[in-house]
């Protein structure tokens, strides 16, 4: 796992759409909302450019998210949680996510609000093992 400017990086050993598919049968499994998948390649190809394996899952929880956003408006920059999965040059697929510490540090939050949105890194392990 690698982080770098708030983004957590998790290797997954699965290709970008099954990395995708296992994560939303996590997600749906704890009744977490799925917003949006965006398949960032297939759109990069209807305008005639390459762009290799990537795809945008965005999901939430209101519950979860809507106290954030009362505290502090410009979270919604930020939520719903987005998770990109991506396939680097030599092949590897990660799953890449903001640092709920980071959302934290960044929008003055209290940990009794973050720790809502913090389920993410569990959830995403349990996607790509």
């Amino acid at each position: 796992m690698n982080t770098t400017n708030g983004i957590i990086s998790q290797p997954s050993q699965y290709s970008v759409t099954e990395t995708i598919n296992r994560l939303e049968a996590v997600l749906q499994a704890k009744g977490i909302t799925i917003f949006a998948r965006i398949d960032q390649q297939a759109e990069a190809e209807k305008v005639g450019l390459s762009l290799g394996p990537t795809q945008l899952l965005l999901f939430g929880n209101p519950k979860a998210g809507t106290p954030l956003m009362v505290a502090e408006p410009m979270i919604a920059l930020d939520l719903p949680l987005k998770v990109l999965a991506w396939e680097a040059a030599d092949g590897k697929v990660w799953l890449s996510y903001n640092d709920p510490n980071y959302l934290k540090q960044r929008f003055s939050l209290s940990e009794e609000l973050v720790k809502d949105i913090a389920v993410i890194a569990p959830l995403i392990h349990q996607a790509v093992l």
